[in-house]
This record gives structure tokens, C-alpha cells and sequence, in this order.
């Protein structure tokens, strides 16, 4: 199984990654996060204390890692971060789906498509109705 650093670096290299604990409370609150690194080391620990909170709230996977200096060498930093946002997955989106433990892409992409179609279609009755 892939690390947590490991799917921050490929997120890194290959999407788009938040970095820092406002950036990532962010990601979570909009719901644009799609995976959350947190740092256990952060002192105080009041810091990144709510990141789990809001991700379980958001339904939001998310892994606790042991050093803000690995992450913050893994998401290409020469400082420390206290937590990382993965906002697009890259090529780490099956890695993502493998740490979540659940297949959580299906039920998501099941939703997607349902309102985009109803989308198309309202609009090609309204197409149909201006025609007429």
C-alpha cells in the first residue's frame, strides 16, 4: 500500500494540492478536497485539530502522518506543513480510493452524470420549445 507521503507527492507532481492549515480548511469547507493529509506533530495541536472533524463532516478521507517536515518535503516545500489538501488527484486517484478503504468514486461519478444529463435534456426541451 502507497504512504500517505507518497500520494501527497504524486497529487503533488500531477494535479493540484492545497498546502497549509487555512488552505485546507478551505478545500474542505468548499468541498474541493478530495483527500487531507494531517501532521501529528503540529504544536499546538489546537492547529490542525478541527481537519478531521471537518472531513468526517464532509465525508472527506483523510490519513494522519507522523512528521510536518516529510510533509512538507513531500508536497515540494523546504519548510514544514502542518496539513495538505490533494484538490485534484492526478494519478494518485486510485491511491486515494485505496486509503479511503471504500469505492467511493462509483457512487460519485453516478451522481455526477445524473445532472449533467438532466441538464442536456432540459435543454434540449427548452431548445425544442423555442423552436416550435
Amino acid at each position: 500500500m502507497v504512504s500517505a507521503y507518497e500520494i501527497v507527492e504524486i497529487a503533488r507532481k500531477t494535479g493540484k494540492v492545497e498546502k497549509g492549515t487555512n488552505e485546507v480548511t478551505k478545500a474542505i469547507e468548499r468541498g474541493v478536497a478530495k483527500y487531507v493529509v494531517i501532521a501529528e506533530d503540529v504544536q499546538p495541536r489546537e492547529i490542525v485539530q478541527h481537519l478531521p472533524l471537518l472531513c468526517d463532516e464532509k465525508g472527506i478521507p483523510h490519513a494522519l502522518v507522523d512528521s510536518k517536515k516529510k510533509l512538507g518535503v513531500a508536497v515540494g516545500l523546504n519548510v514544514a506543513a502542518s496539513a495538505v489538501a490533494v484538490v485534484d488527484a492526478g494519478d494518485a486517484g486510485a491511491y486515494i480510493q485505496e486509503a479511503s478503504g471504500k469505492p467511493r468514486s462509483k457512487k460519485k461519478a453516478e451522481n455526477a452524470v445524473a445532472p449533467g444529463e438532466e441538464k442536456t435534456e432540459a435543454g434540449k426541451d427548452s431548445e425544442k420549445k423555442t423552436a416550435k
